[in-house]
């Protein structure tokens, strides 16, 4: 069995005050995808570069305070992929790739777009970008995972207020499409929609009024994989029992031994 989690931690010094590496000790995952480190190697204490067992990983963003992916394990890679191959995507530490034999389990923070038009426009440069990437991920005949934040909500169900998010980063028709691209001709697949088709299994709430005492959510974590991983995905689940930022983790079992 193979446990794999997503988490968006909006700050790993704030998630860790919150308890999340505490959380960590206990769940006994393989692997421990992080996203919006907000941090660099500097800020990082010892426990949240090798915790409880798990040596860390990390693909920090140039600017401070900003950005950046990390990922943890319990296995030696035979490879490690820090970044895309293109200078002002990396810059912003966006992707980290470790390969395990056949197996590859990538951490990821796609864009968001909310705060600006040009960052909207950054956020469809990295989509078209990222798409030939993923084409060519998929053609390899590897196990793949791709875990962590794509700050798109792909179908209504994935947002409880999807009406009045039609024209907000996030939910727009050209995001969902790419969605609907990667997941229909490239042939990826979204392990939680695929094994609870009727449940929203929301990630992310804002911060604003009640949205998460009310379950006002969206559902943006994502572990999207190749099909081989899906035949071997049992059961996800998203933890809410803790609040360690924004975002709650993802967890997903596979049936799968390295």
């Amino acid at each position: 069995m193979l446990r794999i989690v997503s988490a968006n931690l909006n700050g790993i010094r704030s998630a860790d005050k919150k308890g999340f590496f505490d959380w960590l000790a206990g769940i006994d995952a393989d692997f421990v995808c992080v996203q919006e480190l907000k941090a660099q190697a500097g800020d990082l204490s010892e426990r949240m570069r090798n915790p409880d067992g798990l040596a860390g990983y990390f693909h920090y963003a140039e600017k401070k305070g900003y950005s950046g992916v990390g990922l943890y394990t319990r296995h030696q890679p035979d490879a490690v992929v820090e970044g895309l191959g293109v200078d002002w995507i990396d810059a912003e530490g966006r992707f980290l790739q470790l390969d395990f034999g056949k197996l590859s389990v990538v951490s990821l923070y796609l864009p968001s777009g909310s705060s600006s038009d040009e960052r909207q426009q950054v956020k469809f440069d990295f989509l078209d970008v990222f798409m030939p990437h993923l084409e060519k991920l998929r053609a390899e005949g590897r196990d793949i995972v791709i875990c962590g934040d794509w700050n798109i909500a792909h179908n209504e169900i994935d947002l409880k207020n999807w009406k009045g998010n039609l024209k907000n980063s996030g939910f727009l028709p050209e995001e969902r499409a790419w969605m609907t691209d990667l997941l229909g001709r490239v042939g990826w697949r979204d392990v939680w929609r695929n094994l609870y088709p009727e449940a929203p299994g929301y990630t992310w709430w804002s911060n604003r009024g009640q949205a998460y005492a009310k379950d006002v959510g969206w559902r943006i974590d994502y572990q999207i994989v190749t099909p081989s991983l899906m035949e071997l995905a049992e059961s996800a689940s998203v933890y809410k029992d803790e609040k360690f930022s924004d975002h709650a983790p993802l967890i997903v079992d596979y049936r799968r031994s390295l």
